[in-house]
């Protein structure tokens, strides 16, 4: 008689070599198995190799010693009764369901060529301390184009607020206010549909309308910085010590200035592998201007380094160039490394690194406990507590100056890339950060949001027609102290949260 072992799986239980007789009905089978699981013989439903077991005969069915069977059923007394809310499986989710599900932001429906604007919307939803302007601001939205900065901002508002409640929306009114704000953004090509435009142009154009309409924030009982005017300033603008020295007359004394910026340039050449290096060539140049020693045109070496870091740090990658005889803005597809954690100290005026100096030590001091402790537990081995402690948010900015980063340290938070051979062509996608210090990414393709790893950001570097990135948007890195240690007094309780899009 044809007698095997077989192995017999039911639920999260496990029996090894229960004996099988082929040679018998296989109710003979089931009898076994009804004393080993106490399931009725009736209620087993037994499976070999993706076939059902019948009560008759063996069938098609062939055992060999060491067969895995699977056993689905239940004992009368465990029978579940029938759930008042069915469940519904992934496969059969539709839009809503699966966002609702994944806790997933709402995607931006495309309205024909409209992925730079809807890119653009995502990345800058992952600051908060913007969205929480945006939602203080009263403004309403005026369909003439007499108030373009505030029907820009106040439409804004409203497409996050629906953002928040919704799987998919069509941002309808902030592309007609964008329209009738920037008649560029309108221009329809020789099919009748909108063109498409350069995502960064529309990142800078609704930048400068927020500028004009979300006043600055301070702190409970401070006062906001005076030169700044809006928030747009404190969390997105740098400032930059310019240094204008003459190449051809050594002898002439080197000029001083400050300039404003709110993203910073990542040059792109032949020798440019890495975004440090991109964004150092782009603040040394050599332009040509009057000297007043010579009395003539002469070469200058200018110079700039930032003597201010704004919270969110914006760095747009120098990827396209006009071709004249094409007429097109070409895109250089060169791969360019970034950092995920981003350190600006080595851009920064000597007097701006000594004041960074000392929230940078304090991080070394964090990391050096965190190693050690990490090094302690090894030794100790499993047990004992292991359970990390909730750390306190330490303050990024610098005390007189609310918006800075007082550390020059950065985590990437967003990225803008672009597929295709010219900015007005291709396609534009958002991919944010899902929490802050997260590993979980979201790749916003419009109305499409899905979730991807840290490792499909680096792969946005560039280097052929796939996803090239062109604007990164970088947060400040937040320090996290033991709630046990003593330290100064903070106001993280009134200052902006730093949750991003999630």
């Amino acid at each position: 008689m044809p007698l095997y072992k077989v192995k017999v799986k039911w639920g999260k239980e496990l029996y090894k070599d229960v004996e099988v007789n082929t040679g018998e009905d296989p109710m003979v089978f089931k009898a076994q198995l009804f004393c080993l699981t106490g399931v009725q013989p009736e209620r087993q439903k037994v499976m070999v190799k993706g076939q059902t077991l019948k009560d008759t005969d063996w069938g098609n069915i062939k055992l060999d010693n060491g067969a895995m069977v699977l056993m689905m059923g239940s004992k009368e007394e465990d029978v579940p009764t029938e759930p008042t809310v069915k469940p519904v499986f992934v496969e059969d989710m539709n839009e809503a369901e699966l966002a609702t599900a994944m806790d997933l932001p709402a995607g931006l429906t495309n309205l024909g060529n409209t992925c730079y604007m809807n890119a653009t919307v995502q990345c800058l939803k992952t600051v908060p301390e913007l969205r929480q302007a945006l939602q203080k601001f009263d403004g309403g939205v005026s369909i003439s184009n007499n108030l373009p900065a505030q029907s820009i901002t106040g439409a804004l508002r409203d497409l996050y607020s629906a953002m928040d409640k919704g799987p998919s929306i069509a941002p309808l009114i902030l592309l007609q206010v964008m329209h009738m704000a920037f008649p560029r953004f309108a221009e329809k090509g020789d099919s009748g549909n909108f063109m498409q435009q350069d995502a960064n142009e529309c990142w800078m154009e609704m930048i400068r309308m927020l500028q004009q309409k979300l006043p600055a924030v301070k702190l409970d009982g401070e006062e906001a910085r005076a030169s700044f005017t809006s928030v747009i300033d404190q969390f997105f603008g740098g400032q930059f010590d310019v240094e204008m020295k003459c190449v051809e007359a050594p002898e002439e004394p080197p000029s001083h200035s400050s300039e404003s910026f709110l993203q910073l340039s990542c040059f792109i050449s032949t020798e440019v592998k890495y975004m440090m290096s991109g964004l150092k060539t782009r603040l040394q140049e050599q332009i040509t201007k009057h000297s007043p020693t010579l009395n003539r045109d002469a070469q200058y070496l200018r110079a700039s380094k930032v003597k201010r870091l704004p919270a969110y740090l914006t760095v747009q990658f120098v990827r396209f160039f006009y071709k004249e005889k094409e007429s097109i803005n070409a895109k250089v597809l060169k791969d360019i490394k970034f950092p995920i954690d981003f350190d600006a100290f080595e851009l920064c005026s000597p007097e701006l690194q000594q004041k960074l100096i000392p929230m940078r030590t304090r991080f070394k001091e964090q990391e050096d406990k965190e190693l050690e402790d990490a090094t302690n537990l090894k030794k100790v081995g499993p047990l004992g507590d292991r359970k990390k402690k909730e750390g306190k948010k330490e303050p990024y900015w610098f005390p007189e100056d609310l918006g800075s980063n007082n550390s020059g340290f950065y985590t990437l938070q967003a990225v803008l890339t672009h597929k295709g051979r010219s900015s007005s062509s291709g396609h534009y996608v958002a991919w944010v950060r899902q929490s802050p210090r997260g590993d979980t990414w979201l790749k916003c393709d419009d109305d499409q949001v899905s979730p991807v790893t840290t490792e499909d950001i680096l792969k946005l570097s560039g280097g052929g027609d796939w996803h090239c990135a062109y604007v990164l948007l970088y947060g400040p890195r937040i320090l996290e102290t033991p709630l046990e240690e003593e330290s100064a007094p903070t106001a993280m309780e009134t200052a902006p949260a730093s949750n991003v899009n999630s």
